[in-house]
């Protein structure tokens, strides 16, 4: 019975990968005609069987840039760096996106060793860093090993140094882990979907107008009451807008 499940499983599955191949080719070959908008119902067919890729993204961010609508077009390029975050051809597309934006904001700049320390923490992934650790752990175990056994002299010494700085950089790399993985759990970006928004002092409607935000803006996400969500921007500038007006980027 068990077999007779995982056959069909495997059946389905293979199933669904040659549908979604032949939609994803479909809304493509729309694309280039100009269709912009039936090219994005075929990309959803797709993000309807909980498939995705960066490629999905990217060409489903293209399609509403060429539409000019700005925030889901910002919000695909910004799923696509999420599993493509080197790609240059996805970071120059979201800039040109983001040039159509209304809301110029600045940036609070870090300095000294925190700018360094973060520009280390991200340079790569918590998955990366992780892997850093256990390929280390695996040096230091093996260098110790060749020490504890060797006869020689100058191996020990050499063996005894290697597995010292090993154990040193083990630490380091395990830091580095632990600081990117609080780093992503905090991180929660959004996109302003409504055309314009009102971000308020408190969550409800009787507080006074902080400022507004337009489509496109991309805010972190820090709290939520009921149907408000607290928002930063990259100048520091908090408020509360509704949750209604933005979408968050989901991690995967």
């Amino acid at each position: 019975m068990k077999n007779l499940l995982y056959i069909l499983s495997f059946l389905f599955s293979f199933g669904l990968f040659a549908q979604n191949d032949a939609l994803f080719k479909q809304g493509n070959a729309l694309y280039n005609e100009g269709k912009y908008a039936e090219a994005i119902q075929k990309y959803d067919d797709i993000l309807s069987t909980k498939k995705h890729s960066a490629d999905l993204y990217f060409n489903m961010a293209n399609a509403h840039y060429k539409l000019n609508n700005i925030a889901p077009s910002i919000f695909y390029y910004e799923k696509a760096l999420q599993l493509a975050p080197n790609d240059k051809d996805i970071k120059n597309n979201l800039a040109f996106a983001q040039n159509m934006t209304v809301d110029a904001i600045g940036v609070v700049p870090n300095v000294g060793f925190s700018k360094l320390f973060k520009n280390i923490t991200n340079s790569m992934s918590f998955d990366a860093w992780a892997k850093a650790t256990v390929v280390l752990v695996f040096v230091f175990v093996i260098l110790f090993l060749i020490y504890y056994f060797a006869y020689s002299t100058g191996r020990k010494r050499l063996t005894f140094i290697g597995s010292i700085l090993s154990l040193i950089l083990l630490c380091v790399t395990l830091a580095f882990a632990f600081q990117k993985y609080a780093l992503d759990k905090k991180d929660k970006p959004a996109i302003v979907f409504a055309q314009e928004t009102q971000v308020k002092s408190e969550p409800n409607l009787r507080s006074e107008e902080s400022f507004r935000l337009h489509e496109g803006t991309k805010v972190q996400v820090i709290d939520s009451v009921d149907n408000w969500k607290k928002i930063k921007l990259s100048d520091g500038k908090m408020g509360w807008l509704a949750s209604e007006d933005i979408k968050i980027l989901t991690a995967f």
